[in-house]
């Protein structure tokens, strides 16, 4: 990654991998692309390499994002899905013309338009989803745990029972709070001699 910029976090679904280029939404938010050029190197990483990326098309990247997140957001809470939301999650499904291609190795690729633009990799991350909140995929939709995160993230584990969008960031935040809260309290225990 590139140095002075925050590590991508990246999952199993397209989509909400796309969500966590904005972390800690109800914290001290972190933009994971801030810039341009760092779209591009998400897509690149993310299996959808493009040539370069506008200011403009940062922008709807950045607009289909917050979109997919307020969609999986009602979808989490049951609630309906917001108009605005669906509008530009349809808009940029419907613009591009990627491909999904088969590889030597039988594993789905996408295939971008001859300009390998942006607008073809939106298409793409509006699929997938679409799929997801369409309920096309086992899982269910839940909100992360953590008070300053909140992400939208899609449970496939086997109980559906997740707490966290991210283990190793979440999850073991709050339970390092937790241990940390414990040992506290313990120690205060132990000095008034209580436990």
């Amino acid at each position: 990654m590139r140095a002075g910029f925050p590590d991508f976090r990246l999952g199993t679904e397209l989509a909400t991998s796309f969500t966590a280029t904005l972390t800690e939404r109800c914290g001290d938010a972190v933009e994971r692309i801030p810039t341009p050029q760092r779209l591009v190197d998400w897509l690149a990483v993310s299996g959808l390499a493009v040539d370069s990326c506008t200011t403009d098309q940062l922008e709807l990247a950045r607009e289909l994002r917050e979109s997919i997140h307020a969609a999986a957001t009602a979808a989490a809470l049951h609630d309906a899905l917001p108009a605005s939301a669906v509008h530009v999650i349809n808009d940029r499904s419907v613009r591009g013309r990627a491909a999904a291609v088969l590889t030597p190795e039988g594993r789905r690729q996408w295939r971008l338009g001859s300009a390998s633009s942006v607008e073809d990799a939106l298409s793409v991350i509006a699929a997938d989803a679409i799929s997801i909140i369409a309920g096309e995929r086992d899982g269910k939709w839940a909100l992360c745990a953590s008070p300053t995160c909140r992400a939208a993230f899609f449970d496939t584990s086997q109980s559906r029972t997740r707490k966290w969008c991210d283990m190793n960031t979440c999850g073991n935040r709050q339970k390092k709070a937790r241990f940390n809260a414990n040992q506290r309290k313990n120690a205060t225990g132990a000095r008034t001699g209580t436990s």
